[in-house]
C-alpha cells in the first residue's frame, strides 16, 4: 500500500455490454456507483475488487473475458492481459469456476455471510461474522448506507493471498441505532449533522424546520427519519441541541451519546430512590453478624464518593489474624423488579470519564445509602478470613453484616502510613499491608502476570481544561486493596464452583480470562527479538506466564517498555464474564468472579444474589437467563471503556491544542497503510504522521513487520523507532492530533 492512497472517487459510465440486466451496467451492486482507479494507487487490487462485484451481481450466463472487459470499459491491451491474470488466479482460488474453456462464473459456494460491523478503521469497517469466521474489511464505498453496530449481510471479494478479505454490504438486516451525534452545519437553506466518519460513513440532511433551535457549531442528536433508496444522506431531524462545540459538557455528552450511554438518571428512578430509607432497623442489625466495634476503614481514590469496599482487621485469641473485606450490600436496597434494578441491568456498569462519573446506580443509592462513608453504620455482604502471619487462608466465612468504618482514608494518606510507619490505624494498616504483600508474592509464583501500566490522568480547571498530564502509578496502598479485594472475589468463586464430590456445580457468574492465541504470542515473540528480547511461549501456562514476567521486568525504565506492554496485552485474550468457568490466565485462579464492588458493577450484583439463593437451599439458577446477562455485562463493560478511551483522547488533543508547532521526542506506536501513529515520550499523547506527509519517498506498508519502507530509498520507519516530531494539526472534533516528522533517530 503506497503513502499517496487516496479514496476513489465515483463517476458515471457508459456502458458498452449491452445484454447485460440493467443493475449489472457497471458492474456494481445495486445502488452504488462504479469506480475510477487510484491515481498511484494499486491498480491490480482495484480492478480485482470490480471483477468480483462484477461476478457478484452479475445473474446471466457464464461469461468469457471479452464479456467482462467490455462491461468494464477495458480497452487497453496490458490491462486485458492483466484482467486475464485475474480470472485465471480467481479460478485457482475457487472464487470462480470456469464453466467451459475461457468461460466464466461465480463459484455457487461463494455465498453471502452475516455479521456485525464492529469497528471503522482508516478508510473502511470491520465486520466480525456471526460464524465465528476471520474479521473482513469493508471499504467506506462499499457500506452502503450502513453503520458501526448494524448487522449486515455481506459478499465477499476474491480473496488476495496474503492480504485481509474483503467484502460489500448489500443489505442492512438491523440498524443498531436510529440517532447520532455530531456538529450542525447550519447554511441558508439548509443544514447538515456531521457525523463523525468512525461511526457513519455519510453525514444526515437536516431541513431547517428541524432543526429545533439548534445554532451552526451546536453539537446535537439527531433522529434519521428517512433514507431513500437512492438518496445519498439520510433524512434527520434534531432531537436534542447539547451545546456548542468546545464546552466541555457538551463535548462529554456527545462521547456518551456516540456509544449510545446515558449522561442523566431518569428523574422517577431518582424520586424513587428517594423513598428508600437509610436507618437500619434493630431487626435487620439482628439478622446479621455485628462487626461495628471491629477495626475498620476504607481506602479510595482521593475524588471518591462511592465507597463499596472496606478492610477490617484485628488479632485473634489463638494468635490467628482476622480480615474482614466488607462490601456494601447493596441487593438488600436494589430489588428485582423494580426500576432502580431494570435501569441498572440496563446501564451494567458504571461510567468514568475524565472530569465525571456516571454512574449505574442512583446517586442516593452509590453516594449516600450504600456508601460504606466513615462514622456510619452500614450494610455488607462480607468474607471474613483467619489467616496465620505467612498470609495463608485457615478458615473463613461468607455472612452478611453491619459494621461501622473508623477512618476514610485516601491512596496517598494510607501509602504515607505504609512508608512512614506513622498515623492513624498505623498497627492495622501495617498488618495488613505485609499480608498483602505475602498473597501478591505467592500469586506471582503461580502464574500472575505483572500487567501494570501506567494510566494517564489530566489536572482539568472549573471549566474542564486539561492544564496538565500525569501518570497514575500504583504503589503499596493500592496494591494492598487489590489483594485483598482479588483474595475476596477468588474465595467466593470457589466457594460456589468447587462443586462437592457426586454434585454438579450450580450456575455461577464467573470473570474468566482465557489462555492466549499461540498466534498472538508467537507474533509478539517476533515483535520484540527487533528490540533483542526473547520469549519462550513453550511449556505449562505458569511457565509461559513467567517468561512474560520477565520480559516485562526486563523492559522497565527502557524507551520501547509502553509499546511492548501494549503488544502484549494485545496477545492476551479480553477478560468476560461467563457462567463457563476456565479460569482466569492473567491471575493464574482456577475461579475467579467479581464480588466487590456491586455500587459500580452489575454482575457482583448477580454474584451476591446467587450467594443468597444458594445459602437458602434454592436449586441451582436458569442457565439461558445467566449467560445473557453475562453477555450482555460484557458487552456494556467494552462499550464503557471505549467511551472512557474517547474522553481521554479528546482531552489528549484539547491540551496539546495549545502546544501546536512545539517539538516532542516519541517513538513510533503503530504503523498503518494511512499513517504512522507516535506516541509523545513526555505525556504519552498519541498522534499520526499522515502517509501523504512523508513525500520523500513513495511508501509501502509492511503488515508483518509492523513497518513502513520507502521503494526507492529503502528507508524504513518500523514500530518502536524513536523520532522527533512537530505538532503540526489538533482536530477536537475527530479527537485526532498530527504530527509533521522532524528526524528519525
Amino acid at each position: 500500500m503506497s503513502r499517496n492512497k487516496g479514496n476513489k472517487n465515483s463517476g458515471s459510465k457508459k456502458n458498452a455490454f449491452k445484454s447485460m440486466p440493467k443493475k449489472m451496467k457497471n458492474g456494481g451492486a445495486k445502488g452504488s456507483k462504479p469506480m475510477r482507479e487510484k491515481k498511484g494507487g494499486n491498480r491490480k487490487a482495484d480492478l480485482l475488487e470490480q471483477v468480483s462485484r462484477f461476478f457478484m451481481n452479475y445473474e446471466g450466463d457464464p461469461v468469457s473475458y471479452k464479456d467482462v472487459a467490455r462491461a468494464l470499459e477495458i480497452s487497453d491491451m496490458s490491462r486485458r492481459q492483466q484482467l486475464i491474470d485475474i480470472l485465471l488466479e480467481m479460478v485457482s482460488s475457487g472464487y470462480l469456476v470456469e464453466a467451459s474453456h475461457g468461460i466464466y462464473k461465480l463459484n455457487p459456494r461463494n455465498g453471502a455471510v452475516i455479521g456485525k460491523i464492529v469497528a471503522k478503521r482508516g478508510g473502511g469497517a470491520i465486520l466480525e461474522p456471526e460464524d465465528g469466521g476471520e474479521e473482513i474489511i469493508i471499504n467506506d464505498r462499499n457500506l452502503n448506507k450502513s453503520a458501526v453496530g448494524d448487522k449486515v449481510k455481506v459478499r465477499l471479494f476474491a480473496h488476495r493471498p496474503g492480504k485481509e478479505q474483503e467484502g460489500e454490504v448489500v443489505e442492512v438486516l438491523e440498524h443498531s441505532r436510529e440517532t447520532f451525534v455530531g456538529k450542525l452545519q447550519v447554511k441558508e437553506g439548509y443544514a447538515f449533522l456531521l457525523v463523525d466518519n468512525r461511526i457513519l460513513g455519510n453525514d444526515i440532511f437536516v431541513p431547517l424546520d428541524k432543526i429545533n433551535g439548534g445554532k451552526d457549531n451546536d453539537k446535537a442528536i439527531v433522529r434519521i427519519l428517512d433514507w431513500a433508496e437512492k438518496g445519498r444522506n439520510p433524512v434527520g431531524e434534531v432531537i436534542e441541541v447539547l451545546g456548542a462545540s468546545g464546552d466541555n459538557n457538551a463535548e462529554m455528552h456527545a462521547i456518551l451519546c456516540e456509544y449510545d450511554l446515558p449522561y442523566s438518571y431518569p428523574e422517577e428512578i431518582e424520586k424513587f430512590a428517594d423513598q428508600i430509607p437509610d436507618e437500619i432497623s434493630a431487626e435487620e442489625i439482628a439478622k446479621r453478624k455485628d462487626m461495628r466495634d471491629v477495626p475498620t476503614f476504607t481506602i479510595d481514590p482521593k475524588d471518591a464518593k462511592d465507597f463499596d469496599d472496606a478492610l477490617s482487621f484485628r488479632v485473634l485469641d489463638d494468635g490467628l489474624y482476622e480480615v474482614g473485606v466488607h462490601i456494601a450490600d447493596v441487593t438488600h436496597y436494589v430489588k428485582l423488579g423494580e426500576i432502580i434494578e431494570e435501569e441498572a441491568v440496563k446501564r451494567a456498569t458504571s461510567i468514568y470519564l475524565v472530569d465525571r462519573t456516571i454512574p449505574m446506580l442512583p446517586e442516593r443509592l452509590c453516594n449516600k445509602v450504600c456508601s460504606l462513608r466513615p462514622n456510619e453504620e452500614k450494610l455488607c455482604y462480607s468474607v471474613i478470613f483467619k489467616m496465620d502471619k505467612d498470609a495463608h487462608v485457615k478458615d473463613y466465612e461468607i455472612v452478611h453484616t453491619v459494621i461501622n468504618s473508623d477512618r476514610r482514608f485516601t491512596y496517598e494518606d494510607a501509602q504515607q502510613v505504609i512508608e512512614t510507619k506513622e498515623g492513624d490505624m498505623k498497627e492495622e494498616i501495617l498488618a495488613l499491608d505485609d499480608l498483602a504483600k505475602k498473597l501478591r508474592e505467592e500469586r506471582f509464583k503461580k502464574g500472575a502476570i505483572a500487567f501494570e501500566r501506567e494510566e494517564v490522568r489530566f489536572e482539568i480547571d472549573e471549566t474542564g481544561k486539561p492544564i496538565d498530564v500525569y501518570f497514575k502509578v500504583s504503589k503499596d496502598a493500592n496494591k494492598l486493596i487489590e489483594e485483598f479485594m482479588l483474595l475476596a472475589n477468588r474465595t467466593v468463586a470457589e466457594h460456589i464452583g468447587k462443586a462437592k464430590s457426586g454434585e454438579k456445580a450450580k450456575t455461577f457468574v464467573y470473570r474468566i480470562h482465557d489462555n492466549p492465541d499461540p498466534e498472538k504470542l508467537s507474533n509478539l515473540t517476533q515483535f520484540i527479538s527487533r528490540f533483542g528480547y526473547k520469549l519462550n511461549i513453550t511449556g505449562k501456562n505458569n511457565e509461559v506466564s513467567s517468561a512474560i514476567n520477565n520480559l516485562l521486568d526486563k523492559v522497565q525504565g527502557t524507551k520501547e517498555q509502553n509499546l511492548i506492554e501494549t503488544i502484549a496485552i494485545r496477545s492476551m485474550a479480553k477478560a468476560i464474564y461467563s457462567i463457563d468457568n476456565v479460569g482466569h490466565y492473567g491471575l493464574a485462579f482456577d475461579y475467579y468472579t467479581h464480588f466487590t464492588s456491586p455500587i459500580r458493577r452489575y454482575p457482583d450484583m448477580m454474584v451476591h444474589r446467587l450467594l443468597d439463593r444458594y445459602a437458602a437451599g434454592q436449586k441451582s439458577a436458569d442457565t439461558k437467563t445467566y449467560e445473557e446477562l453475562c453477555k450482555h455485562c460484557s458487552d456494556r463493560e467494552q462499550v464503557a471503556a471505549s467511551a472512557e478511551r474517547a474522553s481521554i483522547k479528546y482531552k489528549q488533543v484539547e491540551f496539546m491544542k495549545d502546544h501546536l508547532g512545539q517539538v516532542y521526542d516519541g517513538v513510533i506506536s503503530g504503523v498503518t497503510e494511512w499513517g504512522i501513529y507516535v506516541e509523545l515520550a513526555q505525556n504519552k499523547c498519541e498522534g499520526m504522521i499522515p502517509m501523504r506527509d512523508l513525500d520523500d519517498d513513495y511508501y509501502m506498508f509492511d503488515e508483518k513487520n509492523y513497518c513502513i519502507i520507502g521503494k526507492r530509498t529503502g528507508r524504513k520507519f518500523q514500530l518502536g523507532d524513536e523520532v522527533v516530531v512537530r505538532i503540526a494539526r489538533a482536530d477536537l472534533d475527530k479527537k485526532q492530533l498530527d504530527y509533521e516528522l522532524i528526524e528519525k533517530k
